[in-house]
């Protein structure tokens, strides 16, 4: 059984450098693009089931991937950034390096904001729950940080040894059975991407 995680295309934001956590922003024409782009991928991937997460952002690639009526689950937001919640990642990192550095590791939450092992939680809740439903392979179309989450919860790999996943593009995770609590990578970054498509965060 495999865990297909689809990235959302590059929005708004993305190309701002702005955090968004779980505040929303349009796709990008760019973004659009992407998305276009891994629509056969959907396809050739046959999975049985397709779920989304609940964001707008996620909803429109959803959509342009030609699953409009998917189903959305909260569990697959991403990381809620709290205060800094649309700050620009390049003034995080010159105001406060440090804090940044240890926040993309997954060891500091900003005010207000989601722990890294509460988030971990709800996305490892979330992919049990409808991998338990589903008889085949499980699409879920989502974040940056769900795919970081998953590749922590269920290969070990913690968010300081994960480089971003890019925009429009897909991680599989192999599970040798139902029920596993471990899996294999099978894929990441899987998709037609363009030169400039690794800019965005």
């Amino acid at each position: 059984m495999r865990l297909i995680l689809m990235r959302h295309g590059e929005t708004q934001w993305n190309a701002e450098q702005r955090l968004q956590g779980q505040d929303n922003s349009l796709l990008s024409e760019r973004g659009v693009a992407q998305v276009r782009r891994f629509r056969p991928y959907a396809k050739a991937l046959k999975p049985v089931r397709i779920i989304a997460s609940d964001l707008g952002r996620t909803r429109q690639t959803v959509a342009l991937i030609g699953h409009p009526d998917a189903p959305t689950d909260e569990r697959f937001r991403e990381l809620d950034m709290g205060e800094w919640t649309g700050r620009r990642k390049p003034d995080l990192i010159a105001e406060r390096p440090e804090e940044y550095a240890a926040w993309r590791a997954g060891t500091f939450t900003p005010a207000n904001g989601e722990t890294w092992g509460a988030f971990r939680g709800r996305v490892a809740e979330g992919v049990h729950d409808w991998m338990s439903r589903t008889e085949g392979d499980l699409l879920v179309v989502a974040h940056g940080g769900v795919v970081r989450a998953a590749c922590h919860e269920f290969l070990d790999l913690p968010p300081s040894r994960v480089v971003p996943v890019t925009p429009g593009t897909a991680t599989i995770l192999h599970f040798p059975r139902r029920g596993s609590m471990t899996a294999q990578l099978e894929g990441y970054n899987i998709g037609s991407v363009a030169p400039d498509d690794f800019v965005a965060d």
